[in-house]
């Protein structure tokens, strides 16, 4: 066990903050940025996350293109409907995941008169994926399995940790998982060791990494990771985690494509030309028929 510690990435807290919210008023009451989006570049594979609350009518029928969602949420009844006919509704720890591909077009909408908070996570192709067939899968809270330890658990919605694999299927392979620890509580976090990653603090107060960082509650942080990966591919990295109070936190982790990014309005793009190539289309109708029930 000494042996292969060794050969873990240890990680540390490369750059950290805490989400500023706007308050909108109805009906998108409150809004702000976990990954703000003027700073792709260093989120690489990630775009952007938001973190909303927000009423029925915020994010009706809309179209999307070139990029993947991953959307949690934190409390109230998410309904999505897409123009495909698929209609669904998730509660709190329930996750749905996008590929737009290639002309998405679906409405995520509060059920009856609920304020929904949502945290959703846009997740880039690359170029030769951005037009791939659309699709949706919904990831239940309980089918995402979870793995006690002692003083927590860990429940995996996408990729292999812990030695379960979740459900999530994206396309571009991700890790996605929420830690729960009761106080005083440690665990330590394996990932790949090309990947990059960040963590959001849903709840409490924990130190994060070798830094010892304290992240409290809506805390946001970028985790250093081995960008060698040609030389490091099996090589995997480590973040180790120590609860101050009782928390929960989700981390997140994605290979980096290293493509010039391109996002305006709904669409992510690898050139301006691409941008305006889908507004013309989505304007021309070939993103098919409005999302409605």
């Amino acid at each position: 066990m000494k042996d292969e510690n060794r050969q873990l990435f240890h990680m540390s807290v490369k750059d950290s903050w805490n989400v500023k919210y706007n308050q909108n008023g109805y009906p998108h009451v409150q809004q702000g940025w976990i990954l703000p989006p003027d700073r792709q570049v260093e989120f690489d594979p990630f775009v952007l996350m938001a973190d909303d609350w927000f009423k029925r009518g915020t994010f009706s029928d809309h179209p999307h293109r070139g990029f993947q969602t991953v959307t949690y949420v934190v409390d109230g009844r998410l309904e999505h409907i897409d123009n495909s006919g698929g209609h669904s509704i998730l509660d709190a720890g329930d996750v749905q995941y996008m590929n737009a591909g290639w002309a998405a077009r679906h409405a995520e909408e509060a059920v009856d008169d609920d304020i929904i908070h949502t945290l959703q996570l846009w997740l880039n192709l690359p170029k030769s994926l951005k037009h791939t067939e659309t699709s949706y899968q919904n990831v239940y809270l309980e089918d995402a399995p979870v793995v006690p330890f002692e003083g927590g658990i860990i429940r995996v919605y996408s990729g292999e940790i812990s030695g379960v694999k979740g459900p999530l299927e994206s396309i571009v392979p991700i890790t996605m998982a929420e830690i729960n620890l009761s106080e005083g509580a440690t665990y330590s976090h394996i990932l790949p060791g090309n990947h990059n990653a960040f963590i959001y603090m849903l709840a409490g107060e924990m130190e994060v990494g070798e830094s010892k960082k304290t992240l409290r509650k809506t805390g946001v942080a970028t985790l250093t990771f081995n960008e060698n990966e040609d030389e490091n591919i099996s090589r995997k990295s480590v973040l180790n985690v120590k609860a101050k109070t009782r928390s929960k936190v989700l981390i997140y982790s994605g290979k980096p494509i290293r493509e010039t990014v391109v996002a305006h309005g709904p669409f992510v793009m690898n050139t301006k030309k691409e941008i305006r190539q889908a507004f013309e289309d989505y304007h021309n109708g070939l993103f098919g028929p409005p999302a409605v029930k």
